[in-house]
């Protein structure tokens, strides 16, 4: 897996992972706005690097990759880590496994493990599967309207048809899955001192039950609203409210 550093000569760490079907560059925006004060890291995740071949494995082996990474390359330490979405998943397993000495965290509506049987799981990653595999073969306006609340320009879309194309079936589907079903462990301990969960105001009923979870996981959680914008939509469409929210945490 690679890392992406920026900013290497500022002292706090903050660690950027991006949400499913897009890449390590979903952070164009805000980067310029963080570098300057942090030093980024941002991983391309496997399945979703334009310049390595491999699959998407899974929540669980990213998350120890990454920890991995910080272990050998930032004393095991980050100032802040921040995912979106699938990201989000990550940072949640991040902060479970405890391995790392993570001092603040975003999970930026990040999905939680479904609490529910086997088989409703495999047939709701197979619909989401299925409903990428449509925007993949042409119909990526209807992969916005069923993903998305924001507008997007043409080359937004001609983007996400990029990523559609280039990363294989069997991310896809992993993406999905795993991000559904991974694990956690039973009793979850973390030494991390300040952990918020963002959402946009418009999925707050999509996002009920990883709420109720996320409460019952890291007790503490602070959970903030934003207004006007659909599901991973900070990063792209409103970049200085991102680093904002980042600058805030980190002061």
């Amino acid at each position: 897996m690679t890392v992406h550093e920026f900013g290497q000569e500022n002292q706090k760490t903050v660690v950027l992972i991006h949400p499913s079907l897009v890449m390590w560059d979903y952070f164009e925006y805000v980067r310029p706005l963080l570098e300057k004060k942090y030093h980024l890291d941002i991983p391309a995740l496997p399945g979703y690097d334009p310049d390595e071949k491999c699959d998407y494995t899974s929540v669980e082996q990213i998350a120890r990759d990454i920890e991995d990474w910080l272990i050998v390359n930032n004393g095991g330490e980050a100032d802040c880590i921040y995912g979106c979405s699938m990201g989000g998943s990550i940072v949640a397993r991040i902060l479970a496994d405890n391995r790392t000495a993570i001092n603040s965290a975003v999970i930026d509506g990040g999905i939680t493990p479904y609490q529910l049987p086997r088989p409703i799981t495999f047939f709701i990653a197979l619909r989401d599967f299925l409903m990428i595999l449509l925007g993949r073969i042409g119909g990526t306006k209807l992969l916005e309207k069923a993903f998305s609340a924001d507008e997007y320009t043409e080359e937004d879309i001609a983007y996400v048809t990029k990523v559609l194309r280039m990363i294989s079936l069997k991310t896809i589907w992993r993406t999905f899955d795993s991000c559904n079903n991974y694990s956690m462990p039973k009793q979850i301990t973390t030494s991390c001192k300040t952990i918020e969960y963002w959402l946009a105001e418009s999925e707050i009923k999509a996002r009920k039950w990883d709420i109720r979870y996320v409460r019952k996981a890291f007790p503490g959680t602070v959970f903030r609203k934003v207004k006007g914008i659909g599901h991973a939509g900070l990063a792209t469409l409103r970049p200085e409210d991102f680093a904002e929210g980042i600058n805030r945490i980190l002061k």
